[in-house]
């Protein structure tokens, strides 16, 4: 069966009315949170695991988990990808790594339904049958954690309060993939999680909120990685207490002085490792 149609029986079976849902405002003071992800095993489950242990029942009402494919593409082309970047060396130990994740059943839509969440499927989040679907829901937040797409109008507008990603990377310079992986090639001194408003275009709207993780000189991009997703989960929930109470603030962000970075070809992997820095 193709994918498309995958998506479309499973948008059927899911997607299933619910009944409508109060206002936060008029409801109670919880506020209500969609999260939208990618598969990720390794890196972005740590984000999960720290975030879902903080999350307080009494403050944040989580109404579903949507979980999109890592890069948004097959399987085979991510693991070309990786064994691109990585090289064969580390692709095998990563690969392992993998395999043994999935062999527990090791991941965040695992971790969610140990915590009573709803994984809310679908083939794309700009999809006009995902989005009406999300507003039967009536989120306050949709929170963007490594998702794999650029949201569109329909999704953004689909929040009653705002749509908030988290990058980690000092915005504007480090826009796009990898952030972490650049910050330590260019020798910064530490990686900025940044917690940031969504808008059309990619990793531009205003700030929310800011937390440093130093880096090493040499340092490992798998410790990095690792430090940034527990540290911004921290950092995810102290912004989401502060849109429940009012007090955030946002900060635009000065675009004259934006970079978009790509994802990494091999002859960035070689100057990294050039560098004394591990990819593992």
């Amino acid at each position: 069966m193709p994918e498309q149609s995958i998506s479309a029986v499973l948008d059927a079976q899911r997607f299933a009315p619910v009944a409508a849902v109060t206002p936060t405002s008029s409801r109670t003071a919880v506020l209500r949170i969609l999260l939208v992800t990618e598969d990720d095993p390794l890196y972005v489950r740590q984000f999960f695991s720290e975030f879902f242990a903080l999350c307080q029942p009494e403050k944040f009402e989580i109404c579903g988990v949507t979980i999109a494919k890592a890069f948004h593409e097959p399987l085979w082309k991510t693991a070309r990808r990786m064994w691109r970047f990585y090289g064969p060396i580390d692709f095998a130990q990563l690969l392992v790594r993998f395999v043994r994740a999935k062999v527990r059943g090791d991941s965040i839509e695992k971790h969610a339904r140990e915590h009573g969440i709803a994984c809310r499927p679908t083939h794309s989040v700009n999809a006009p049958e995902y989005v009406q679907f999300v507003k039967t829901l009536a989120p306050d937040v949709i929170v963007s954690v490594a998702a794999p797409e650029i949201f569109r109008k329909g999704i953004l507008d689909a929040a009653r309060l705002r749509c908030i990603n988290i990058h980690s990377g000092r915005l504007p310079k480090y826009r796009g993939m990898m952030p972490t992986f650049w910050q330590l090639l260019h020798g910064e001194e530490r990686a900025t999680v940044t917690v940031h408003d969504m808008a059309e275009k990619l990793d531009a709207g205003a700030v929310l909120a800011t937390l440093d993780v130093e880096l090493r000189q040499p340092d490992s991009l798998d410790r990095v990685i690792t430090e940034t997703k527990r540290a911004g989960a921290r950092l995810m929930i102290e912004v989401l207490r502060k849109i429940a109470d009012g007090s955030v603030k946002a900060t635009p962000l000065d675009m004259t002085a934006a970079r978009y970075f790509k994802f990494p070809t091999s002859t960035d992997t070689k100057a990294f490792r050039a560098k004394g820095h591990r990819l593992l």
